[in-house]
């Protein structure tokens, strides 16, 4: 294949986070590639809508449909049938820039065109803001200081691994909080954290909530792009 696959990320949700370099390899790809939900829409390219501004479209967009579903299966074969498009794409010699919520390589839906594309094509990824650090700009909140240890955790974990990470370490973020946002309350009670911890939802958006108060959240689902930051009440500065 002569062609390149760029992995762009284009941030949390805040159009004007995009770095220069993600904004020019959008501008000029031959291809542009991303998710959508089942409403059709695309959180990635709307993000991108001032990079989108300045390209002049020369090929159709490679659309990857993707259910909204706990069942891998269904995942795996969209990224299979996506992935497939973008070799044929690549095959033809256009580069195709795929965008990225965040950061392509860090929770990133990138990584699995990029597993199944490995050794067929040049790859190139462009990093991305990640929404703990939009988050934590928006608290005006440190994530780790000197010695203190820091861990990122998914709400997939299991209540037990949450109440370990609670207990282990100083600092934790707890990604993709939505559907598990019941347990990780009760873990944070559990471990007698809940007065260290602060919530943040659809970080750098339209509707962005920003909870300092974690005792106000009512313990049921949220929404997918959400998170937890959990810190010492007592920090060493010095």
């Amino acid at each position: 294949m002569s062609g390149t696959f760029f992995g762009i990320g284009v941030g949390p949700g805040d159009p004007e986070l995009l770095t220069l370099k993600a904004v020019r390899l959008i501008q000029q790809a031959d291809v542009l590639a991303y998710l959508v939900g089942e409403s059709g829409q695309s959180q990635a390219k709307q993000i991108a809508v001032l990079a989108l501004e300045g390209r002049i479209a020369k090929h159709q967009d490679i659309v990857i449909p993707m259910p909204m579903s706990t069942r891998r299966e269904a995942a795996n074969q969209a990224y299979d049938e996506g992935a497939q498009a973008i070799r044929e794409a690549l095959s033809q010699g256009l580069n195709v820039a795929f965008l990225c919520e965040g950061d392509p390589l860090f929770f990133g839906s990138f990584t699995y065109l990029m597993e199944r594309l490995a050794g067929e094509c040049s790859i190139q990824v462009v990093p991305g803001i990640s929404s703990i650090h939009a988050a934590a700009a928006e608290l005006r909140h440190p994530l780790t200081m000197l010695k203190e240890s820091f861990c990122v955790v998914s709400g997939r974990h299991t209540e037990e691994q949450l109440v370990e990470a609670l207990r282990q370490h100083d600092s934790i973020v707890i990604m993709k909080a939505g559907r598990a946002r019941p347990s990780i309350l009760k873990a944070l009670y559990l471990t007698e954290r809940v007065d260290d911890a602060k919530y943040v939802e659809y970080v750098g958006r339209d509707n962005q909530l920003v909870e300092n108060d974690v005792r106000q959240l009512k313990s049921e689902q949220g929404p997918y792009f959400s998170l937890f930051i959990v810190s010492r009440k007592e920090r060493c500065t010095r």
